[in-house]
């Protein structure tokens, strides 16, 4: 497919004085022509949406380089290593599942036999919902506006996406990649600040997928309950880790700075603290200490490192570790060379935080950048029970090599999902949902849940020669009741 640029688009993009009105009109003219072209369109077929996944591939392929070099620029430094790795070859991992099994997912299913219409047969039709609305986050702002959309893709449906607009370079690439690769009545990218952004989740979707935080998920859903419209809401919270008193810390430092260095910790599944035996709490201190400094030798100038997205954020982070030292707790960072931190370059060191309380704002928020706190516990149910009293993170991370304990933490904790042994993975396993729960969620996708969360799911009821339909009519008389009555003994 191929698309040309609209007026209606690069206006948005370019042209901060227009005034909500006129961004919530042009927003709906798009949707309209959106809505439009699906019913006339009709269901796509297998081969139009292997087609479509393909481009989807081809384009984010040749746009390789350019989305790596707009990361860079939306957070002045981001890893190279990083970008190609969780925007490009993520989507690309779930656009090869889908292909792989979309036939599959998109055949008929046969309903299991139900005894009150058991001279039917009961079959499941997967429809597409029609126009789906992506609003993406900034921490990933390609994986997160594409991800999703090849579940949107694969169910039959249209797409209008709109990027973060704190992550504008990418936000414009995705932009120009889409225009190039894709009529813009089936996917398009809405570019604007926080007005376009406010009234795309006004807009009546048959679907809304929103990324980021609660607050404003919570707002998001509110105007989306306004048009009756479903929402799928990937949103965040404080994922715990919890070592238990046998697992090597080593072993649990190397793993759990995998999912926490990815992206200077702006990811929304990252550790956010760690519960570990009062024992260990030094050692784990001080393996902590080594694997960063081994990680990052120098802290400055070093391309391996990502920068906190923008100043706002910078401060709110280094806000959190400030507040926690003013309380009491003691602040560990990793700086091998001992370097000054130029200023503006939004390098925060790696940094461990021990002797925290629950009165410490970095126990209360979602840290989102390169700071972990240290909680101990004396017994294993105490740790339970805090990850137990506090709100549904999105993320869960258990160390523990005894498959009973194993069981017992993951059937007795509730998260979106669990990665037992290592950090972050779980995420990145294309054939298992992916989301949260409460305040930390709602709905799921990835693979075949993609495909499901944004398709109708249609019963159908064959009937065959013989019906109950006799049996149901009045007058119904006592020979009746007494066979009504026959079968409700039997099935009490």
């Amino acid at each position: 497919m191929s698309a040309t640029p609209t007026a209606t688009q690069s206006q948005l993009t370019d042209n901060p004085t227009i005034s909500p009105i006129d961004t919530a009109t042009q927003l709906n003219e798009i949707l309209t022509k959106q809505k439009s072209a699906f019913l006339k369109r009709g269901f796509t077929t297998y081969e139009d949406r292997i087609s479509a996944l393909s481009t989807l591939q081809t384009a984010l392929g040749e746009y390789k380089q350019r989305i790596i070099d707009a990361v860079m620029s939306d957070f002045g430094h981001r890893s190279p290593h990083e970008t190609s790795m969780t925007e490009v070859l993520a989507t690309m991992g779930e656009i090869a599942t889908t292909k792989k099994h979309l036939k599959k997912w998109m055949k008929h299913q046969k309903a299991p036999f139900s005894l009150n219409t058991a001279t039917g047969t009961g079959k499941i039709l997967y429809q597409p919902k029609g126009v789906v609305g992506i609003m993406s986050a900034w921490n990933y702002p390609v994986f997160l506006c594409t991800g999703p959309l090849v579940g949107v893709i694969a169910a039959g449906n249209h797409a209008m996406i709109k990027p973060s607009d704190l992550s504008q370079a990418a936000g414009e690439v995705l932009g120009e990649m889409f225009e190039k690769f894709f009529d813009p009545e089936y996917i398009t990218i809405v570019n604007g600040d926080v007005t376009a952004s406010i009234e795309f989740s006004k807009l009546p979707f048959n679907h809304l997928v929103y990324t980021g935080g609660t607050e404003v998920g919570r707002m998001v859903m509110v105007e989306a309950a306004k048009n009756l419209c479903p929402v799928t809401l990937e949103m965040g919270g404080k994922s715990p880790t919890l070592i238990s008193e046998d697992y090597p810390i080593e072993t649990a430092v190397t793993r759990i700075q995998t999912g926490k260095c990815m992206n200077a910790g702006q990811t929304c599944i990252a550790p956010d603290y760690v519960l570990l035996p009062k024992n260990k709490e030094q050692e784990f201190v001080a393996e902590y200490m080594k694997q960063a400094d081994e990680r990052y030798p120098s802290i400055v100038d070093n391309q391996d490192i990502t920068w906190i997205i923008n100043d706002r954020h910078y401060s709110r982070v280094n806000g959190l570790i400030d507040d926690a030292k003013e309380k009491g707790a003691k602040v560990h960072q990793s700086n091998p060379k001992n370097e000054t931190i130029p200023e503006g370059t939004r390098v925060i060191p790696y940094t461990v935080v021990t002797d925290v309380t629950d009165d410490m704002e970095i126990m209360n928020q979602e840290i989102f950048g390169p700071v972990l706190p240290i909680v101990t516990y004396t017994n294993k149910d105490d740790a339970i029970n805090y990850i137990r009293e506090r709100a549904h993170p999105l993320a869960l991370y258990y160390f523990d090599n005894d498959k009973s304990e194993v069981e017992r933490v993951v059937k007795n904790t509730v998260s979106g999902g669990v990665t037992v042994n290592d950090s972050v993975l779980h995420a990145f396993h294309e054939n298992m949902p992916f989301g949260g729960i409460g305040p930390s969620g709602l709905g799921g996708y990835h693979g075949f849940d993609g495909f499901r969360e944004f398709s109708h799911m249609k019963g159908v009821l064959y009937q065959g020669r013989f019906s109950a339909a006799k049996l149901l009519k009045a007058p119904y008389g006592d020979r009746r009741m007494k066979i009504f009555d026959y079968l409700i003994d039997k099935l009490s």
